[in-house]
């Protein structure tokens, strides 16, 4: 990897291309078309997916589970609001969290979460660790956020939703920020996979007919996924650690399709990250990666990537640069802001192919 400044990371992008609502139905989402190799752009939508793929594929998908972490609540002693994110699982009853407004909480304070459609739950604020607060919750934590927590959508769809006084609907919330072949396991995400959102399951059959492959590897995304690069020179970003895993069944099938001729396809930077992560020669497991990809990366498992419109200055437009070139990369996402495609969480998508 060739040292890199962050500014190289910049584009211009016009706040109208931000997306704050999915695309319905997920399939129908644009999808811009590009080769590693070669000037052509194709615009065509995710429900053509299949006609861009041949027999001897395999599309390699994150199956992690997005957690209603998001939580909105008041502090029993005086009915001040609070709202903020919880953030990971410390023990069996706890979880960190980031908080709006900490600096006005106590250790021991009580506060009752509400939920969307009227649960209640209490948790107490044990104490401060740099920047979160650990809670306590009353018994195991995932039937309580379950009940009472709310889809962890980014802030900038929460605000525009805020602006257009929209009413909640929890349950919708729930289902559109969630892949349709997410997993409930154990170390369950903050935030999605974005990619993944465009993919319904008709998609996956008719890929299955087509004897396109389809397995997945786990990612626990975090808040560092989007961790905007604040350092002069991107190699001076401290890269977030993510937790991953890897079934035999998932590695046997990458290895076997790129000994056949066939094609890696992943679906969403996450995907990448836990294929490029592997040992030489691969090998089976849990573990965690500090991975940073950039220009210059030699992808070893990789050969193409489904990947959404990424934020400026971030290690995933960085990751996705190292596959298509950065100034490519940028000239592509100035075509695609012409052509009215829409950015980020929500947005738009592009195949990237060998």
């Amino acid at each position: 990897m060739h040292r890199l400044r962050t500014d190289d990371l910049d584009y211009p992008l016009d706040p109208a291309c931000v997306a704050t609502v999915p695309a319905e139905p997920r399939d129908s989402a644009r999808m811009m078309i590009v080769h590693r190799v070669g000037g052509q752009v194709v615009h065509a939508r995710v429900r053509d997916l299949p006609g861009w793929l041949r027999a001897g594929d395999l599309m390699v998908a994150n199956h992690t589970k997005v957690a209603p972490v998001r939580f909105e609540g008041v502090r029993v002693a005086d009915g001040r609001p609070f709202e903020g994110l919880f953030v990971a699982p410390v023990g069996e009853r706890s979880w960190t969290a980031l908080i709006k407004g900490a600096k006005r909480l106590r250790s021991g304070d009580r506060i009752e979460l509400h939920g969307a459609t009227g649960e209640r739950a209490l948790v107490v604020a044990r104490e401060r660790q740099d920047e979160s607060w650990v809670i306590d919750f009353p018994g195991a934590p995932t039937p309580i956020l379950e009940g009472v927590g709310r889809a962890p959508l980014p802030p900038y769809i929460l605000g525009a939703r805020r602006e257009r006084q929209e009413s909640v609907d929890e349950a919708r919330d729930r289902e559109r920020y969630q892949t349709v072949y997410a997993q409930a396991l154990s170390r369950p995400s903050v935030a999605a996979p974005t990619a993944g959102l465009h993919v319904t399951g008709e998609l996956l059959q008719t890929l299955r007919r087509q004897d396109v492959g389809w397995t997945s590897v786990e990612l626990q995304v975090g808040l560092g996924t989007f961790k905007p690069v604040e350092t002069q020179w991107l190699d001076e970003h401290p890269m977030h650690s993510e937790w991953c895993r890897i079934e035999q069944s998932a590695l046997d099938a990458v290895l076997s399709t790129r000994s056949t001729g066939g094609r890696v396809i992943a679906v969403g930077t996450t995907s990448v990250r836990v294929l490029e992560s592997l040992p030489v020669p691969p090998t089976s497991g849990e573990f965690d990666t500090r991975l940073m990809i950039a220009p210059g990366h030699g992808f070893r498992l990789v050969d193409g990537l489904l990947t959404n419109f990424h934020l400026p200055r971030s290690t995933l437009l960085a990751l996705v640069g190292a596959m298509v070139g950065l100034e490519r990369l940028k000239s592509l996402y100035a075509e695609a802001q012409r052509e009215g495609y829409r950015f980020y969480s929500y947005g738009d998508c592009m195949l990237i192919l060998p």
